[in-house]
This record gives structure tokens, C-alpha cells and sequence, in this order.
């Protein structure tokens, strides 16, 4: 949040705060959207009936085709919004940005329009492409409506981010997904329960969804917008002036900003786009697979554990989006010191937060793939090597944001590039040889090195204490492994009278063990203070709340 002079309601945050403060925001909005896009697969899929692999085939390559739109034409704005908004907010100059804010608003008007008309134009072909065929098609074409609001809905969350006030940024996610999620199931209930329907139309509905939960976000995010003008427009009026900048010359510098931001931030969508266009056409080569069992295997791999998985790699989002405009506040004051620690402390809460999910939902992989999807060794085995990649993707979206925010884009773009030319290098060899894991175990082997490439360059620029920071996350390691070892017992020993390859029992598995994780892991990190160390001195309260000397 931003702090007006003199006002005692909004107390002076040091950046670890900021930070802490605007990730606890994120994460609780990443978390909440991730579980509904999540919780919504089981009444989903058990309606789909026999058709549940291709129609969430068919979702999830409609979906990644739609999320590589999205990226182009936003065109990397709204990081690029956070990251000029903080720039200038820094020296004091807040007149700039809001006209920055204005301009971008007007620009990404136009690009929404543009963009959502050539997605449903060339919708049959990218359908042709991705190797969904002509029941892909309405899918692509539905998802094109929100392409067009989008663009705009970006730009006022990149504005509120660039504020450091991630409040309203993440209420708007959670309402978007509610919405959606909402329209969803409702829809699919109606069509394929009521009417005995096409499972082609439950998920074009199921897609069009995603148009109505962005309407129902940009409401939200223009309340506050219009709540906190009074705010916006007292900073406006003492902003310092001392710089002029034209409103094309600042277009122009926030799109030179923008573009590395698309390429680096599409890295994840553009690995599923190597998957979606290579899986089919390699194994065809080697294998008897029809169509339709490809695009099974297809979902078992990439959609199914998808959903599952980014609920944790959301939390690095999360982290990364919270820290982006500290960091470029640090490097634009010249605030070196707090640059180092603001990059051993991002670091440090990603191992603390990511660790114990990762390896947590790796324990439980066979009870969800049973409690959202339905009892399968293949799919319980890819679920987890899914996680192992997971972790690396979630590694590289934190780290290339945090050196885009020290203005090393050349060197984000380089290293990624250099990452996909590996994915893409083994990437066949990986199919042949191991099939369906073949394409996580080449993600995992392209983000490894971008993510190594990244790590080096960051060292380089901010001499963040690197002998700290891993002893601090080999500590946090350690701590996992003890939690795991809990949680690993209470689940074999649950096994005894419940059977995890019933939904219902599986259930109470995943609560069980899950509640013991968390409880194993958060003694063990207020014992012996790690939480405070990370998360500030409020963890003082939690302590004294739960008896912890």
C-alpha cells in the first residue's frame, strides 16, 4: 500500500515487510484461485463420463494456445507497468506514471480488439496445428472474447502492483476464478447431466467462462480504482515535476521495457507449446497410439497434473510479483545493500514456501490423483515427476522476473533462449526413450540450465550473500525432509483402514496428512525462529497464539 505523508493509518513498511505483506496477498489469491481451478476438475470430470481424458485434453490445448494470446497481447505490458510505476513512484514523480497508466489503458484497448479478432479468425487453424482437429475449434473460438478484456484488466493490475498495493490485484483474481468456476461447473452440469449433451459444448462453455470471470474482475478492480482516486490524485499533486517525459516517448520506453517481459514471462506457456506440437507428431513415429489415445495420454500428462501443480507454482508468482517493484525501487535508488537483501530474502521464502508443497504434494500424489481424477498408477507416477518440474518452472519464473527488475533483460532473454534450445534438443530423445515423461523430464532439463544461467547473473549483479541463502534453504531442506517423514508415516499408516483409491477416503488421506505436514513444518519453523527470519516480527503473535517459546 502506498503511504501518504503524515498519515499515522498507513505506518512506514521496511521492503521485507512490503514484500512479506504484498506475497501474503498474492499467495492467498493464487492459492484460493488455484484450489477452485483445481477443486473444480472433480464434479468436472465425473461429468464428462467416458469422454473425461479428451475433454480435458481439449481444455488444456485450448487453454495453452489461448494463454500464449494472452501474453502477445498484453505484449508484456503489465509487468512492464509495475516495474516503470515503481520506477518513477521512486523519484517521486507520480504524475508520470499515472499518465503512463492512461496511455497504456487507451493502447491495450486497441490490442485486445486486434488480438481477439485474429484468434477466432485463425482458430480452425490452430486448432489443425495443436492436434485437437475440429472439436478443438469452438474451444478456441470461445476463448477469444476474453483475449479482448484482458489486455485492459492487466494493465490497472500492473498499475495497482507498480503501487505496491497488491490488495486489490489479488481480490480481483479471486473473484475472476469464483465467476468462472461458477459458469463452469454450471454449464457442464446442464449439459452433460440434464440434457445428456456433447462433451464438445461442456468444454467450449467451460471455456467461455474464462470471458465471464474477467468481466467480474475488471468490476472489482475499477471499484478500487475509483475508491482510491482521492489517494492517486493528492500524490499527483505533489509529485516533484522535475522530469518531462512525452506520452509517446513514455509509450515508448514502458514498450521497450514490455518486450522482455513477454518473452521471458511466455516461457512456461511456450514449453507446453513445445509438448502440445511435438508429443502427437513424435510418438506417432514410434508407436500404434490412435488420435484419440494420444490425446488421452496427452491430458494424463500435461493437463491433469497441470492442475494440481500450479496451485504451488503459483506461490512463486506470487513472490515474484510481490517483489518485482522493491527491487527496481532499490536498483533506481542506488540502494544496493537492500537490493542484496532483498534478493537472499525472496530466495529464502521461495525455498521456505516451495519446498514443503512440492515434496508434500509428491507424498500425496496417489490419493489426489484419485480424490480429483480417479485411481491410476500412470497418472499418480507423472503426477510427481510433474512436481520435480514444477519446482525448476517455479525457480525460473521468480528469478528471470528478479533480473528483468535489475534491468539485466538481454541476459533473461539470453538464458532463456538458451534453455528452450535444450528443452527442444532432448526433447525427442526424452519421448522415445521414456514416452509420456519424456516432456517433463526435458522441461525439467531446459528450465535447470536457464535457471543456473539466471542464479550466476543475479550474484553478479547484486552480491546477494549466496553462502547465506543456502545455508538458510538447506536448513529449510532439512525441515522438509523431517515434515515428510511425519507425513509419509500418518499416510502409510492411514492406509491400514483407508483405501485411497476410493474418492471419499482418499479425501480424508489428503486431509490428514496434509494437516500433520503443515503442523510438523510450522512447529519446526517457529522453534527455532526460521518464520520470523523470513516472515517479520508479526510471527511474534502466531507464536505466543499457539504456546511456542
Amino acid at each position: 500500500m502506498i503511504n501518504q505523508p503524515g498519515t499515522a493509518e498507513q505506518p512506514i513498511l521496511t521492503n521485507q515487510e512490503k514484500m512479506v505483506k504484498g506475497s501474503a496477498w498474492m499467495t492467498a489469491s493464487n492459492i484460493i484461485s488455484r484450489l477452485l481451478g483445481a477443486v473444480y476438475i472433480i464434479p468436472w470430470y465425473a461429468w464428462m463420463g467416458e469422454h473425461a481424458d479428451e475433454a480435458n485434453s481439449l481444455f488444456s490445448m485450448g487453454y495453452t494456445v489461448y494463454s500464449l494470446f494472452l501474453l502477445i497481447s498484453t505484449a508484456g505490458i503489465p509487468a512492464a507497468i509495475a516495474k516503470q510505476t515503481a520506477h518513477y513512484n521512486s523519484m517521486n514523480e507520480y504524475k508520470i506514471s499515472r499518465q503512463l497508466f492512461y496511455k497504456a489503458l487507451q493502447m491495450m484497448a486497441v490490442l485486445g480488439a486486434v488480438f481477439a479478432l485474429v484468434m477466432y479468425i485463425s482458430a480452425p487453424a490452430l486448432a489443425s496445428w495443436s492436434g485437437g482437429g475440429e472439436e478443438l475449434v469452438p474451444t478456441m473460438k470461445s476463448l477469444s472474447l476474453a483475449v479482448l478484456v484482458f489486455p485492459c484488466m492487466s494493465v490497472i493490475r500492473g498499475y495497482f502492483q507498480g503501487n505496491q498495493d497488491m490488495m486489490p490485484f489479488a481480490l480481483s483474481q479471486i473473484v475472476e476464478q469464483v465467476a468462472r468456476v461458477f459458469y463452469m461447473l454450471l454449464t457442464a452440469f446442464i449439459i452433460m447431466k440434464v440434457f445428456n449433451g456433447d462433451y464438445v459444448d461442456a468444454v467450449t462453455q467451460s471455456t467461455f467462462a474464462a470471458f465471464i470471470g474477467m468481466i467480474v474482475s475488471f468490476v472489482v478492480l475499477y471499484f478500487y480504482l475509483h475508491k482510491q482516486k482521492p489517494m492517486f490524485d493528492y500524490l499527483e499533486a505533489h509529485s516533484a515535476n522535475k522530469h518531462q517525459v512525452s506520452p509517446q516517448g513514455l509509450l515508448i520506453e514502458t514498450f521497450k521495457e514490455a518486450i522482455p517481459f513477454i518473452i521471458v514471462g511466455s516461457g512456461v506457456t511456450v514449453f507446453k507449446l513445445v509438448d502440445q506440437f511435438t508429443f502427437s507428431n513424435f510418438m506417432r513415429t514410434f508407436t500404434s497410439y490412435s488420435d484419440s489415445q494420444l490425446r488421452e495420454l496427452f491430458g494424463v500428462f500435461n493437463a491433469n497434473p497441470d492442475k494440481l501443480t500450479m496451485v504451488v507454482i503459483a506461490l512463486a508468482t506470487s513472490i515474484a510479483m510481490a517483489g518485482l517493484p522493491l527491487i527496481t525501487e532499490a536498483v533506481t535508488q542506488k540502494k544496493y545493500r537492500d537490493l542484496s537483501k532483498l534478493i537472499s530474502n525472496n530466495l529464502q521464502l521461495f525455498a521456505f514456501v516451495m519446498l514443503p508443497s512440492t515434496f508434500g504434494m509428491i507424498v500425496l500424489a496417489r490419493p489426489l490423483y484419485t480424490l480429483f481424477y480417479r485411481p491410476d498408477g500412470l497418472g499418480t507416477s507423472l503426477l510427481i515427476q510433474a512436481c520435480y518440474a514444477g519446482l525448476f518452472m517455479g525457480l525460473y519464473m521468480l528469478i528471470s522476473n528478479m533480473l528483468m527488475g535489475m534491468y539485466g533483460n538481454r541476459a533473461a532473454i539470453r538464458y532463456f533462449a538458451i534453455g528452450l534450445a535444450v528443452k527442444l534438443i532432448v526433447q525427442y530423445p526424452s519421448i522415445r526413450f521414456l514416452e509420456a515423461y519424456g516432456p517433463l523430464v526435458a522441461t525439467m532439463i531446459g528450465f535447470s540450465v536457464s535457471c543456473f544461467l539466471l542464479m550466476r547473473k543475479i550474484k553478479e549483479i547484486s552480491k546477494f550473500n549466496l553462502s547465506l541463502t543456502l545455508r538458510r534453504s538447506l536448513l529449510i531442506f532439512v525441515i522438509t525432509l523431517i515434515m515428510i517423514v511425519f507425513a509419509f508415516l500418518t499416510k502409510q499408516f492411514l492406509y491400514l483402514f483407508l483405501n485411497p483409491d476410493r474418492k471419499g477416503q482418499a479425501f480424508l488421506i489428503v486431509l490428514i496428512v496434509a494437516a500433520v505436514g503443515i503442523a510438523v513444518y510450522g512447529y519446526m519453523t517457529l522453534k527455532i525462529r526460521l518464520a520470523d527470519r523470513l516472515l517479520g516480527k508479526d510471527v511474534d503473535g502466531l507464536r505466543a497464539k499457539v504456546k511456542i517459546k
